[in-house]
This record gives C-alpha cells, structure tokens and sequence, in this order.
C-alpha cells in the first residue's frame, strides 16, 4: 500500500485545494493529510486563519479522496509527520519547490503543479477589498 502525505492550511476552501488533493491522492492507495493549526498558521503568518481548526479538518475530513486527517503543529516536525505515518511520498504545490527536497532520504518528495490564478490570500485580499453592500 502506497501513503501519500501533504500538508496545508486550507484556509477558504476552494477549487485549487480540490485539484492539489485529488491528483496527490491519484499518486498513491492513502491520502493522509496535515492541517496547520491556528497557532501554526498564526507563527507563519501573523494572521489567523478565516476558518478555525475544527472547521478545516472537518472539511478535509469530508473529501472522500482523504484517508486520514490530522493537526500540524510545528513545520520542525514534518520528518516526524512522515515517518509516524509511513508516508511513501511527500506531496506539495509547486510553489514549495525544492524546500522539502531533505525528506528524500525517507519519502519520494513531488511537487504538483498548481492550479494558476487561484490562491487564499487573493480571495481574502478580493474580499477585503470589496465596497459594502448597502
């Protein structure tokens, strides 16, 4: 049996997270995938995310290619994430290309291409940024 692992905050949801999870789960027999808590999020970008914990894992909880889901709390312990999990390959956007290249000594590491002119912090900014309905 193949595990796939992938990280992410997956924070306002949306049709990038989907093509990013569904072709790492095409990789393999298992999609284990690690949610940033709000605390790590925060550490990363001085911001909470919209979404709270609770609510993002129960949405990636829901997506029927997930296997397993469970909280990251520190970027120090991806080795530890992968290897509690059995991970065979470690998935990430293209975006982290080459940052994880360290973990090919204990998983294959891709990099997914993705999916272009979608992001969460251009929805938010979008969103921000929008006049007020009256």
């Amino acid at each position: 049996m193949k595990r796939i692992i992938t990280f992410g905050t997956y924070d306002v949801f949306h049709v990038g997270h989907v093509n990013l999870l569904q072709r790492a789960a095409a990789l393999g027999d298992q999609l284990i995938v690690g949610v940033s808590t709000d605390a790590l999020n925060y550490s990363k970008k001085q911001r909470y995310p919209v979404y709270n914990q609770n609510d993002r894992m129960k949405i990636i909880n829901s997506l029927r290619y997930v296997n397993l889901c469970f909280e990251e709390e520190s970027l120090e312990k991806k080795r530890d994430y992968i290897l509690q999990y059995n991970a065979d390959t470690l998935v990430m956007g293209d975006d982290w290309k080459g940052k994880f290249d360290e973990f090919k000594d204990i998983c294959e590491v891709v990099y997914l291409e993705r999916t272009p002119s979608v992001s969460t912090t251009q929805i938010i900014e979008v969103i921000s940024s929008s006049p007020e309905q009256p």
